[in-house]
């Protein structure tokens, strides 16, 4: 870079820009800031256009974009700008913005045979080695996981077992009895379980005071952050599946220690599928350390140690899609619509989880039984969950009964 000259029409003079200086500018905006740049002319869009710029925007964003690994994966797809473009919106199902909850719309997941040869002659052009998932999970700016998965792990070929079979990612699944806490605590310490703890949250002084204030559970919802991010490397195409921010969840469940955060997004369904649409849900579980309180700027905190991290689809009636179906959908929703506005997608999410309850009434009322996901069921009053409207005023938490 050197400088260029321009010819300032209005003064009649030369005006010199340092090229240099324009990029060290540009280097410190954040990825929309930058986006906009691009369109105020030549000259900006000819600096905005670096890949160095963009690949510091990504890895401000996704932390694990600073991976070697990962880095070879965005270089194949078309590089920085091209990914940031692709995963920053979030999905939105302009398609279904009104949820069908008629009978052709609501069946069991089970019960999609119709055109199921059709399905599979779709799909066979399709490997589960094309997909790649990246997974960040973030806490006031810490990275607390970032991975790549290579194709669906624990899963053979599309029309083997994996077919018919619930489909359910489980990338972290460690499971506790309530009495092991304090061990835990002991494992945290070890270096290979230190990226899976959530630190700097409010000091817990007992379980019945933090069930009557919820400060941990409060600050762990508004500064989560979660992407879930699809890629099929064969068509070079990507989408973030997770929503960014957190949609709902509960605390004290199952176990009093225990928190539950849900993210994901609602997507259009395959065209033979007899669901319009269906959920993403990606749960995050939390269990509270016991005698892990540390210091940070002089106060002491809390630190919650992950122990599930898994992303399943779900038709309206909370039942998990088979592995074929899911693949169908996964396929398809690479290529639907997507927004910025953030708010808008949380809107659509209140619309479906409305839609949801409507179908989960009228199916009582006529006497039939819907089996909806746990965090969507009636629960006691340790149920509490994130209102729409309060998610857009910094995730303010509302308790249901």
């Amino acid at each position: 870079m050197g400088d260029l000259v321009l010819d300032d029409e209005d003064e009649d003079a030369e005006v010199i820009i340092n090229t240099d200086v324009l990029h060290e500018v540009l280097c410190r905006v954040d990825g929309v800031t930058l986006a906009r740049a691009a369109c105020a002319g030549s000259l900006l869009n000819s600096v905005s256009s670096s890949e160095k710029i963009w690949e510091r925007v990504c890895n401000q964003h996704w932390p694990s974009t600073r991976d070697p690994e990962v880095k070879a994966i965005i270089a194949s797809l078309g590089g920085f700008r091209k990914f940031y473009g692709a995963c920053i919106p979030l999905i939105v199902n302009k398609e279904c913005s009104v949820f069908d909850t008629s009978d052709t719309a609501i069946r069991d997941s089970m019960e999609w045979f119709d055109d199921e040869q059709d399905m599979v002659e779709e799909l066979l052009d399709t490997s589960l080695n094309d997909f790649i998932f990246i997974v960040d999970l973030i806490f006031r700016d810490r990275p607390i996981i970032s991975q790549v998965l290579h194709g669906i792990p624990g899963t053979g070929a599309v029309h083997g077992w994996f077919s018919n079979c619930p489909f359910r990612i489980d990338l972290i699944n460690q499971c506790y009895e309530e009495g092991e806490t304090e061990d835990l605590s002991e494992m945290a310490a070890c270096t290979d379980r230190n990226a899976m703890i959530i630190d700097g949250l409010p000091l817990v002084l007992s379980i019945e005071k933090e069930r009557k204030d919820g400060h941990v559970w409060k600050a762990l919802c508004e500064d989560i952050n979660l992407s879930w991010i699809l890629i099929n490397k064969k068509t070079k195409q990507m989408a973030n599946l997770a929503s960014w921010r957190p949609l709902g969840g509960q605390r004290h469940w199952p176990g009093d220690k225990d928190f539950l955060v849900l993210f994901g997004s609602v997507l259009p369904a395959h065209r033979l599928l007899a669901s319009r649409v269906v959920q993403c849900s990606v749960v995050l579980k939390c269990r509270l350390l016991l005698n892990s309180d540390r210091v940070e700027k002089g106060e002491r905190t809390s630190s919650l140690m992950v122990t599930e991290l898994s992303m399943q689809l779900e038709d309206m009636a909370g039942m998990p899609l088979k592995g074929l179906h899911s693949l169908l959908v996964l396929k398809e929703v690479l290529g639907s619509s997507k927004s910025m506005n953030h708010p808008n997608v949380l809107k659509v999410y209140g619309q479906y989880v409305k839609a949801q309850s409507e179908l989960k009434d009228r199916k009582h009322r006529i006497g039939g039984h819907v089996d909806v996901a746990e965090f969507h069921e009636e629960q006691s009053d340790q149920r509490y969950t994130i209102s729409f409207e309060t998610t857009l005023k910094n995730s303010k938490l509302v308790e249901l009964f």
